[in-house]
């Protein structure tokens, strides 16, 4: 089975590598794996193209006898961890990209489910999240969606909208003469080098399609997050954030003028776990990461202060 999902993966995604990160592997071990696969079965399942990897007729006849044999076996899994829960003997699994309301999210769980054992898988990629949730993985996940970039929305996933647009800010050196504008034009940071993670679905798309609309081409450093906090801290690169990131000393956060950089955040849940006590379960969850978000939102001065400017309900809500 685990040859079979490893095979499904590469056709779906079209790249040994986005299929890795779908399968929580790393690349070097799923081409291996690869490699073996084709030398049993005796000829190349797929091409290896600068655009990704494609199914040759031998792998096409493999993946018709792979899917519906993958699919079933998830239909059986699925259907058991049913089972479990609706005898009780499931905990609460929950998933997450990176966000600062996490951590108030568990808190509020923790408090009201004491009995339970709630876990949590955070990963960059919200489409790894939603796979995970339609294969009943997960319980409930919280991903967001880079406007203009859609997720890859699979089916069995029923969704609740937290916030429809929230913006993405710019982190730049606390030096750099636009952090003292309340709010930064992005012509500004043209000739800046910006620093994106590849690796989080729709980032590098999103932002080039900001530049593109604004006619810019500056200069991109692809990296992750945490070594660009300290690149822009550095003086070295200014990078976008969501709008509830914390500072490090050394650096400004601020929004960009006219917003052109927006998210949803969304959380979602298997549509299969429909009954009573799962639909309670859910509408908790989301009051709880609603709270949280209002929360973490409030605790950011330059994120309150934009709410503030755009009479946001998050901070009316919060007030109340």
């Amino acid at each position: 089975m685990r040859h079979l999902r490893a095979l499904c993966a590469i056709s779906e995604t079209g790249s040994v590598r986005k299929a890795a990160r779908q399968l929580g592997v790393t690349q070097p071990s799923l081409t291996t794996q690869l490699s073996r696969i084709e030398r049993a079965i005796g000829g190349q399942l797929f091409t290896r193209e600068r655009t990704g990897s494609r199914p040759t007729a031998l792998g096409l006849t493999v993946l018709c006898r792979a899917r519906p044999i993958v699919a079933e076996m998830a239909s059986l899994v699925s259907e058991m961890r049913d089972a479990v829960a609706f005898s009780g003997g499931a905990g609460f699994r929950i998933g997450s990209t990176g966000n600062r309301a996490v951590a108030g999210w568990l808190r509020r769980l923790h408090a009201r489910l004491p009995d339970t054992d709630i876990t949590i898988r955070i990963d960059v990629s919200p489409n790894t999240l939603l796979q995970m949730v339609a294969a009943n993985q997960l319980d409930v996940a919280f991903v967001h969606e880079v406007a203009g970039c859609p997720l890859q929305m699979p089916s069995g996933v029923r969704q609740r909208v937290l916030v429809a647009r929230e913006p993405q800010f710019v982190a730049l050196p606390a030096t750099h003469p636009a952090a003292s504008r309340a709010e930064v034009p992005l012509a500004e940071l043209a000739a800046e080098r910006w620093m994106v993670d590849p690796s989080v679905d729709g980032e590098w798309a999103g932002l080039r399609r900001v530049f593109a609309a604004a006619g810019l081409e500056p200069r991109v450093v692809h990296g992750d997050y945490l070594t660009g906090a300290d690149l822009v801290a550095a003086g070295e690169v200014v990078s976008p954030c969501q709008p509830t990131s914390r500072p490090r000393p050394g650096m400004a956060i601020r929004p960009l003028c006219g917003d052109p950089l927006t998210v949803r955040l969304l959380l979602v849940r298997p549509e299969t776990a429909s009954s009573g006590e799962a639909d309670e379960r859910f509408d908790a969850a989301y009051a709880d990461l609603e709270a949280s978000y209002r929360e973490v939102a409030w605790m950011s001065a330059a994120y309150r202060q934009w709410l503030q400017r755009h009479d946001s309900p998050l901070l009316r809500s919060h007030a109340a």
